[in-house]
């Protein structure tokens, strides 16, 4: 699949992979504090932003995508980050092409599933996106309107900012959604899965540095899941950043910046 990609800056190739919701929008500060040093391109994953909508949105895929875009790019080898399906995405390509990979960071996600955790995390997530889904956006005159309907069934004030930025007009000056919504529902159990820690590579991922950031606030990453993330990335770093929850790139852009530059020896 072709993806919409913005680029920004100049130096080594650095691709950023968003999370679920989000669009290439989202690191765009990121990418201007690291433009002196890398050339960084911010695709829109399939389902999300500009970048074509699918029936199929799994890691296999998304890392196919991704493979293409760095084709299309002539992008031999390249430093590659993520943010939490983004992460996810990251991971995939990197234990299916380690050859391309300079170097690895992955924000505030796991590779495994942990339960009850994955179960909470799926039941909220699916809650969102069956709010969305159920919407009348003909009905919606203003994003107020939008936030008021979304209220009942996502408390959370930040969270439905957030997804109301993916609310755009359309022909006819009416709503529509840039998600592929009814897509990320049905798929939502592939996009919540991960390595079942009884199904770890025996494989490892070397020769490239690799950083794990995790939010102090967020538990999407677990202390249990250390010695296993250390099992498939031996040469990973595993930090946490304070003050930040699972939106660290909004908490703390600064901390983010600063250890994408540490992948490439620009600390």
């Amino acid at each position: 699949m072709r993806l919409f990609c913005r680029s920004y800056g100049s130096g080594p190739p650095l691709i950023i992979l968003h999370g679920l919701y989000g669009s290439s929008d989202n690191w765009m500060s990121i990418a201007k504090m690291v433009g002196d040093h890398y050339t960084v391109y911010l695709p829109d994953l399939r389902n999300h932003g500009k970048s074509p909508h699918s029936d199929i949105m799994d890691y296999q895929a998304m890392s196919n995508d991704i493979l293409e875009l760095a084709d299309q790019l002539n992008l031999n080898n390249f430093f590659l980050a993520g943010h939490s399906m983004g992460g996810k995405a990251a991971m995939a390509f990197a234990v299916n092409w380690p050859e391309r990979i300079s170097g690895l960071l992955i924000a505030d996600i796991s590779p495994f599933v942990n339960e009850p955790d994955g179960k909470a995390a799926y039941l909220q997530h699916k809650t969102i996106l069956e709010a969305m889904y159920n919407l009348n956006l003909t009905k919606i005159s203003t994003r107020t309107d939008a936030d008021a309907e979304l209220k009942g069934k996502i408390n959370s004030e930040k969270i439905r900012g957030f997804i109301l930025k993916n609310l755009q007009r359309s022909t006819g000056n009416r709503f529509v959604w840039k998600l592929n919504v009814p897509s990320l529902l049905n798929n939502l159990k592939s996009i919540m899965e991960g390595i079942e820690l009884k199904n770890i590579p025996d494989e490892q991922v070397t020769g490239f540095p690799v950083i794990f950031l995790k939010g102090s606030e967020s538990d999407y990453i677990n202390i249990e899941d250390y010695p296993y993330i250390l099992k498939i990335f031996p040469a990973a770093e595993i930090i946490e950043i304070r003050e930040a929850g699972h939106w660290l790139h909004a908490d703390q852009p600064e901390e983010v910046a600063k250890n994408l530059l540490r992948l490439s020896g620009n600390d």
